[in-house]
């Protein structure tokens, strides 16, 4: 089937993204308008608005599957893309929109519930012969049995939510008399955010690096990999940079983990995109983790690594359109880093700043891009997730994209809200960082402080306030102001709205 009008059941860069490609493939967008957001980025930039705003429902569109159902009949979509969060790894989601005949642009809901269902995943891992960490059989129903069985694989372990991932509904147990607590807050947690309050024990790897690979199906069996990414720098288990490729890899075992990450999906069935993701010990071991059926955020290193546009390759396979290279066709080159840039205060652990951006000034140029759903005037709403925009770099090799990336976030400014990237400038100059031998625990165990100190963080303060006061309180026409010895401090001050003067 021709695709010809998809509706993004989604908000933010994601369907920024989605349009971008929609619109270079001659393929018409509709996106969903709410009162939360009624003036966001993406919706001047599609090709259909569906007014949403006097919706009264206390489900919030973005997770009313029949709302959205009806919203593509409405807006005469024939196909959905439900980028990621939200109903991206949603089962019946995706078996309404087959029933409707609306092309679900992403997995079978088949594929969706197997690798979704954490513990029939580990089953299906087990079976053909994936490397697994020692963990329990199934759900487990009580406190005392959570106890047996840690008993049985030994301490620490982790207590997952069967039904759902994103660090929710997750702790680590490092001793019997916690076990009672911790299985009662990991449960409650994932009946919260997944509704169900099942949960499964794994042994705990302790520091390991998170490696992630990439892959692509079609509907006619083939599948490849488009190789891994490094995404070990997380906290509490939500992740804030990620690399491709990854240091702690070489061509021998990229090969292995690969033909293990297209053995599972083989598995189910799968196409579309999709993400296979492993724990690395201090050993060289790997053992599988999970799948995320969809699209990842962090999907634009691999795409500078590969030069594969991701977003394109889910529509053509939603057409039933074969894949267009095999695994030998796949070449990586350079090296390419994320940054999400979150409205978060990393001084106060992390904790969000939503609020209007009143000014952001993004760096550009050929081994820079940026992917962002927000504009100067943009509001980041509580209510919906806190990135303000992804920073993505590329270089020749990793010591060259870490310079990159180090001259890029200084040139970033946004004004109106606290940012992560304090944290961002500081991680980009810890030796242990830039030598690459992070893991999992960097942050939480390592880090005495998440942002970087400059020797003119107070004069720039200053600087910047008399600025702002002069900009809004004078009048330009008369006023003769030299500030070419001030932008020097910083380069991230040097920007065409300083300039100007």
């Amino acid at each position: 089937m021709k695709i010809n009008n998809i509706l993004i059941a989604n908000r933010g860069e994601i369907a920024v993204r989605i349009i971008s490609t929609a619109r270079r493939m001659g393929i018409k967008t509709s996106v969903i308008k709410t009162s939360a957001e009624p003036a966001a980025m993406y919706l001047s930039l599609a090709d259909n608005v569906y007014d949403n705003t006097e919706n009264v429902s206390e489900i919030p569109v973005f997770l009313d599957i029949e709302r959205i159902i009806k919203i593509a009949l409405d807006t005469g979509a024939d196909a959905i893309h439900p980028g990621y969060g939200f109903l991206a790894e949603n089962p019946y989601f995706a078996q309404k929109c087959v029933d409707n005949k609306i092309a679900f642009i992403g997995p079978s809901p088949d594929s969706i519930y197997k690798m979704g269902n954490k513990t029939l995943a580990r089953k299906i891992a087990l079976a053909n012969n994936i490397p697994m960490t020692i963990g329990s059989d199934g759900k487990i129903p009580s406190e005392n049995e959570a106890v047996r069985i840690a008993r049985r694989i030994g301490y620490p372990v982790i207590i997952k939510a069967a039904s759902g991932g994103g660090g929710r509904g997750m702790r680590i147990v490092s001793k019997e008399e916690d076990m009672p607590n911790m299985f009662r807050l990991a449960s409650n947690e994932a009946e919260k955010a997944f509704s169900d309050p099942s949960v499964f024990i794994e042994k705990y790897i302790e520091n390991p690096k998170h490696i992630e690979f990439q892959i692509l199906g079609d509907t006619k069996g083939n599948i490849i990999h488009l190789g891994e990414r490094e995404c070990s720098v997380q906290r509490k288990h939500q992740k804030l940079l990620e690399e491709a490729p990854s240091i702690a890899l070489d061509d021998q075992l990229r090969k292995e983990m690969g033909q293990m990450a297209v053995r599972i999906a083989s598995a189910v069935g799968y196409y579309s995109a999709g993400t296979v993701e492993f724990l690395f010990d201090s050993e060289g071991a790997y053992y599988f983790m999970e799948m995320n059926t969809r699209i990842q955020v962090e999907h634009p290193v691999t795409e500078l690594i590969t030069g594969i546009d991701m977003i394109e390759e889910q529509i053509r396979i939603a057409e039933g359109k074969e894949l267009r290279y095999s695994q030998k066709d796949i070449k990586f080159n350079g090296w390419a880093i994320e940054c999400r840039i979150n409205a978060e205060d990393v001084q106060s652990g992390f904790s969000p700043s939503p609020g209007k951006i009143e000014q952001i000034i993004m760096p550009s140029g050929d081994n820079i891009r940026v992917d962002s759903g927000v504009q100067a005037g943009s509001v980041i709403a509580a209510n919906f997730d806190s990135m303000i925009a992804k920073l993505i770099v590329y270089g020749k090799d990793r010591k060259d994209a870490l310079a990159n990336c180090k001259q890029a976030l200084d040139k970033v400014w946004i004004k109106g809200t606290k940012t992560t990237l304090p944290f961002f400038r500081m991680l980009i100059r810890n030796p242990r960082f830039l030598d690459g031998s992070i893991t999992t625990s960097f942050i939480e165990n390592e880090l005495t402080s998440y942002h970087v100190n400059s020797e003119y963080e107070e004069m720039l303060a200053a600087w910047l306030a008399t600025w702002l006061f002069v900009e809004e309180n004078l009048d330009e026409s008369n006023l003769k102001i030299n500030f070419e010895e001030a932008k020097n401090i910083s380069p991230w001050l040097l920007n065409k709205r300083i300039s100007r003067h």
